[in-house]
């Protein structure tokens, strides 16, 4: 028994290719529609590129806590990135995952929590975690400054003084 495959005419219209019935989810179908839309035509202005979305739920890169093992660390907390990269304890800093990468690599020179929270686009929770393990694991020092001095006289005129400064 022989097989023919039928071959179409050369005047005939190609068949279109039938898919599987596909259900798009709504909250999907406005990224579908954008990335089918045609490109308008070049109109000399540079695109906004947007950030990429790590995609990962903060409760995946906290796996699943909600407060840090150190209460230490609050939002004005100043972190530094450790230079000293010979521990044996701690993996190195480029087999962590990017996120951490991007929190040492910002800590170069020192920043607060709030300020790694919002150059990251990161909710402040999440980062105050992650500062946390980045501290246990030996690749950030944490300066936290001390309760007495926060009702300091003298340090509260300076900070406003400051303030006036750069106003």
């Amino acid at each position: 028994m022989t097989e023919r495959s039928e071959v179409p005419a050369p005047d005939a219209e190609p068949e279109p290719e039938v898919l599987p019935t596909v259900r798009i989810r709504p909250y999907l179908q406005a990224a579908l529609a954008e990335e089918q839309a045609q490109p308008e035509a070049d109109t000399g202005e540079l695109p906004v590129v947007q950030p990429a979305p790590t995609g990962l739920r903060p409760f995946v890169l906290t796996s699943g806590r909600v407060s840090g093992a150190d209460p230490a660390i609050g939002l004005e907390t100043q972190v530094t990135a450790r230079i000293d990269d010979t521990s044996w304890t701690s993996p190195p800093v480029n087999r962590l995952s990017s996120e951490l990468q991007d929190i040492v690599a910002l800590c170069v020179e020192p920043m607060s929590v709030a300020e790694i929270s919002a150059r990251l686009r990161m909710h402040l929770g999440v980062t105050k975690i992650l500062v946390g393990d980045l501290r246990a694991a030996g690749h950030l020092d944490v300066h936290v400054c001390p309760v007495e001095d926060a009702h300091d006289p003298d340090l509260i005129m300076r900070v406003i003084d400051g303030l006036r400064a750069i106003s």
